[in-house]
């Protein structure tokens, strides 16, 4: 009883974390644009603007809520709805830190410890298409429809790429296992020294996958006026834009546990002879938390670093180059193995 009810506390703390990551990421995101712009960005809304993204979410909900005539009604309601519950199912996976002890029971910091935790994760990601595909779909207008189009195909191609690219770091843990992963990185031996080229290959499928800029052509507005949310309004546009900050936060999660250690980092070991477990099981979620917010910033960099890509650049870059590029990745770490374990 006391771990079902410890689990159940735990998935409302995920939600409610994901969901004050997604409101104030939109606030960050503004900042480090007006930063890197020379400009001040949102500072009216309460001290330093930090009551913006309240104000936004207040504006959401009492909006009016438009669902065009001619669209397919249900689901048009129904596309944001699976875009935001496959974001917020991806965390249920993720280690967040070390376990905690109470009353002598053993509590971890994950929803659910399934031995394809990554297999999970990929699942859930694909299915996400499908909540832009229908609102696209849906909303029977041609901009939205080729929004939706560039969407699947985007993901699909760059999820091939992606899953090769995984593919070399379960080789070198011998696990699908998000925990097994993250155990076999203690101190400092972390995945990206191994993996540079899996790691660089990974994340940028990330960006496709969260169609970020320099990938964000689904909703390109110099095109498609919005892409596959144009005739969304209220907080059904609201459910698309949280999803999406969601997705880079879970994103930076999950590049953190198969290449930077997840909670992991140098004197955790000691920490733990040291201290209350409970104890280090908050820092260590602190550790982890922090290397996701850090990969949420540098999403947000590189949007207002790189322009966006042309369609074809997309696609050339997705199936003729980091899709070749992964599949040598995997060789070459096939033959290291080979060569390094005898």
């Amino acid at each position: 009883m006391i771990v079902l009810i410890f689990k159940v506390l735990l998935i409302i703390i995920l939600f409610v974390i994901s969901l004050g990551v997604a409101a104030y990421a939109t606030y960050g995101e503004r900042k480090v644009a007006a930063f890197m712009q020379d400009r001040i960005g949102p500072d009216r809304a309460g001290p330093f603007g930090i009551l913006q993204p309240i104000a936004d979410g207040v504006k959401l909900f009492v909006k009016e809520e438009i669902i065009p005539n001619v669209s397919d009604k249900l689901l048009f309601i129904l596309g944001p709805c699976i875009f935001m519950i496959t974001a917020l199912m991806t965390s249920a996976v993720i280690p967040w830190g070390t376990p905690m002890v109470y009353e002598g029971t053993v509590l971890k910091l994950q929803v659910a410890d399934i031995n394809i935790g990554i297999l999970y994760v990929f699942g859930v990601v694909s299915l996400g298409v499908y909540g832009i595909m229908i609102g696209g779909w849906a909303s029977n207008n041609k901009f939205a429809l080729l929004g939706a189009v560039r969407a699947s195909s985007q993901m699909i191609s760059y999820e091939l790429a992606m899953g090769m690219s995984l593919i070399a770091v379960i080789m070198m843990n011998g696990s699908l296992s998000l925990t097994d992963i993250v155990d076999q990185q203690k101190g400092l031996n972390w995945n990206i020294w191994y993996q540079p080229l899996g790691f660089i290959i990974f994340l940028i499928c990330a960006f496709a996958e969260c169609n970020r800029t320099p990938f964000d052509l689904p909703e390109c507005e110099t095109e498609l006026v919005g892409g596959y949310h144009t005739e969304y309004s209220s907080m059904k546009l609201g459910l698309y834009l949280f999803a999406e900050y969601i997705n880079m936060f879970i994103s930076g999660a999950v590049i953190s546990c198969l290449y930077f250690g997840g909670y992991n980092f140098p004197g955790l070991e000691y920490l733990s002879s040291v201290l209350n477990p409970n104890l280090v099981a908050v820092i260590s979620f602190g550790a982890l938390f922090t290397k996701a917010l850090f990969f949420v910033f540098f999403f947000m960099w590189i949007r207002w670093t790189i322009p966006r890509f042309r369609y074809d650049q997309l696609m050339k870059l997705g199936w003729q180059i980091l899709l070749p590029l992964s599949i040598v990745n995997v060789l070459l770490t096939g033959a290291g193995l080979t060569i390094f374990s005898k």
